[in-house]
């Protein structure tokens, strides 16, 4: 029996993820902004505890820590699931809007995982489990911005796994394909408030047009989606990456062939530009 900490888990697959770690005898602290919202299943689940958390508050990050460490003793797995979307141009999304995204999707991150380290570094163990996105590893019209928060996600678990080794703490990226969550309801992606026609018809306004339809109609089935999470975050050795779904497998391979496919013939002359030995 592990402790479980998880952000975001008022729905969607943080509250899934919970889910799945309560049925597995896990004791965990279900972390949301509106915890008195929590469905009553997992709000009065004798292992759980409803702790209120607004990622973008340093302050309630540090309550909410308290709090697990005083009901439970420790925090052993942290899962990083908080997280919104913005999706449009990047050309007209505005650098308040961009800032706000980063807010919740990296520093929100960051700042809670900082809060955490301390608690693992003293147990000599501890892992990170941290809520990716297949658009943190390939950029698509519409979710640039998005996808530079979800980028610096895959960034930042993959330095914490080096880093924090000699500690026997370990970090893993999550990178979901699309579920079937609320995440393209207006409460978890923001639109631009500046729409420009221009881009009517391109790509990127392509995929504005795409939330409607597929909002709620998405491939991925959550609860097995958080299912997995949790089989593969209770393992003994957590991978460096772990694509979850379909689509999300489909696009890893896409990109992996195109990055090989482009660099092959580019790689003599790109090895060509270091000093000649003996300069």
């Amino acid at each position: 029996m592990s402790v479980w900490m998880i952000t975001g888990a008022g729905r969607g697959l943080g509250l899934e993820t919970a889910r799945a770690a309560l049925a597995g005898g896990e004791r965990v602290a279900v972390a949301a902004r509106r915890p008195e919202r929590l469905p009553e299943d997992v709000r009065t689940h004798p292992n759980a505890l409803p702790v209120g958390l607004d990622v973008t508050d340093q302050t309630q990050i540090a309550s909410a820590v308290t709090q697990v460490v005083d009901r439970f003793g420790t925090i052993e797995v942290l899962v990083n699931n908080a997280g919104r979307g913005l999706l449009g141009a990047l050309e007209e999304i505005t650098d308040a809007e961009t800032r706000s995204l980063f807010d919740v999707n990296v520093f929100g991150l960051v700042n809670t995982t900082r809060a955490v380290l301390p608690i693992m570094r003293a147990a000599g163990t501890g892992k990170l489990v941290h809520i990716g996105s297949r658009s943190g590893f390939e950029g698509e019209p519409g979710v640039s911005l998005y996808s530079a928060s979800k980028f610096a996600v895959a960034g930042v678990s993959e330095a914490l796994a080096a880093e924090l080794e000699p500690f026997g703490i370990q970090s893993m990226v999550v990178e979901p394909g699309v579920f079937r969550t609320d995440f393209l309801d207006a409460s978890s992606v923001q639109l631009p408030g500046n729409r420009i026609a221009a881009y009517d018809g391109t790509p990127a306004h392509l995929t504005l047009d795409w939330v409607e339809k597929a909002n709620h109609t998405q491939l991925g089935d959550p609860v097995k989606g958080a299912a997995f999470i949790y089989q593969v975050a209770s393992g003994e050795k957590l991978p460096l990456h772990l694509p979850v779904g379909r689509d999300a497998l489909d696009r890893r391979a896409v990109m992996t062939e195109r990055i090989e496919r482009e660099t092959t013939p580019l790689r003599e002359a790109s090895a060509a530009t270091a000093h000649a030995e003996g300069e």
